[in-house]
């Protein structure tokens, strides 16, 4: 969709950022007790030989299987919000007035109450393909994604603001103009 491109655009004009995507690799590092309780629930095999996720093979299980998701879910999640939530502690301590946080599942983890507004970055569905097929992601891995997500137009439909990324980077920044203001 563009969040990560959105983020960093955010993160230019000074605001600050916290990207849940960013917070959830972090606690899934060699060492992490998310990391040995993950390797519990999944066996030996989903760590590599230096001890670090197998993320693929991770994701091929718990698309492929919605309890194996939701358990992966409720070891992260809970661990996911503690993180982003400390971080808003901290700016609000700091007397930050505006700051920003990327949860990709924002409706699926009931998280928007949290928040004072809401945008939803969103593209076409072609643009969002294509975007995922140059990950390398094959037509069933991106069908699997989309499956366990809300649709984007139910998102868009619950959010105050919308940034539109099927536009060159220029536009996308006015519409952030917009916003910011």
């Amino acid at each position: 969709m563009g969040k990560s491109t959105v983020g960093e655009m955010l993160r230019q004009r000074g605001l600050p950022v916290v990207d849940t995507d960013t917070l959830a690799r972090q606690l899934v590092q060699p060492g992490q007790p998310a990391l040995a309780q993950i390797q519990k629930s999944f066996g030996a095999t989903i760590v590599d030989a230096q001890g670090k996720l197998r993320r693929e093979e991770l994701a091929r299980r718990i698309f492929a299987d919605a309890d194996a998701r939701h358990e992966l879910e409720a070891i992260l999640h809970p661990r996911i919000r503690e993180a982003w939530q400390a971080e808003v502690a901290r700016w609000r301590a700091a007397g930050v007035g505006c700051a920003v946080v990327i949860i990709p599942l924002l409706f699926e983890t009931k998280a928007a109450p949290l928040f004072d507004a809401i945008v939803c970055v969103a593209c076409s569905m072609p643009t969002q393909m294509q975007r995922l097929y140059e990950r390398g992601w094959s037509a069933s891995q991106i069908r699997q994604r989309l499956e366990a997500q809300w649709p984007t137009d139910k998102k868009i439909t619950l959010s105050n603001y919308v940034i539109w990324t099927d536009v060159p980077p220029d536009i996308t920044n006015v519409q952030l103009e917009r916003v910011v203001k």
